[in-house]
């Protein structure tokens, strides 16, 4: 059983999605627990236009690609510009509700649980950090290989490098109201070889733009050692 947070009322503790929820209805918004002080959690830049970087990391995407915790869609809906099948799927229906609003095509779902066209997709895409979702990284590559065809792909945003690879239980807040703690984990660049290995992938490419790291990951193991 989990023990209460003693810290938060039992009135002001909600779950996790409500809390998301309000920040993506423009309330200020900190993860606390993340990486020792609060941190801001940067919801407006989810809900703005791809830039630079996003293009960057979506080049990789190739083929029809599923958005793993799609948030207010941006890379959804960049995927589709470029005329590429694209699916977000986010726990938050807000989320999907403002996906959609933008011209992306989203569902409300889990991704451990049935996902639209399981075992056809070429890529997944796991942006934001979302390879933390879960805070098992190797079973959540393991779920997406499930997603995917044979020779498909993972591209995932990765931490910043020294992080190593770390578990932890967050809590989300805005004003009084605190999530429950929620499973999450970081996968810097250094981890991301002995992650993807035990997930059943072979790393293609781990790649910086400016202060972000991604990796591009194939279904397979490397038979390089």
């Amino acid at each position: 059983m989990r023990r209460a947070d003693p810290l938060v009322p039992p009135r002001l503790r909600v779950s996790n999605e409500e809390v998301y929820s309000a920040a993506l209805r423009g309330e200020r918004c900190t993860v606390l627990g993340l990486a020792g002080d609060a941190v801001h959690m940067p919801v407006e830049r989810w809900s703005a236009d791809a830039d630079a970087s996003d293009n960057r990391v979506l080049d990789h995407c190739k083929g029809s690609t599923i958005d793993i915790g799609c948030g207010p869609g941006r890379m959804t809906v960049e995927l589709t510009l470029r005329g590429a099948q694209a699916l977000g799927i986010d726990l938050a229906a807000e989320a999907v509700a403002q996906a959609r609003a933008r011209g992306a095509s989203a569902v409300v779902g889990d991704v451990f649980e049935q996902v639209p066209f399981e075992g056809e997709w070429d890529t997944a895409l796991l942006a934001d950090g979302n390879i933390g979702i879960g805070g098992d990284p190797v079973a959540l590559l393991r779920r997406a290989r499930g997603l995917l065809h044979s020779r498909g792909r993972v591209v995932v945003d990765l931490a910043a490098p020294g992080s190593g690879h770390v578990r932890m239980t967050p809590r989300l807040k805005v004003g009084e109201l605190t999530s429950e703690p929620f499973a999450w984990s970081l996968v810097a660049p250094e981890a991301v070889h002995a992650v993807a290995a035990e997930a059943g992938y072979r790393v293609r490419s781990v790649e910086q733009v400016g202060a972000r790291w991604f990796a591009d990951l194939r279904v397979g193991r490397s038979r390089c050692r």
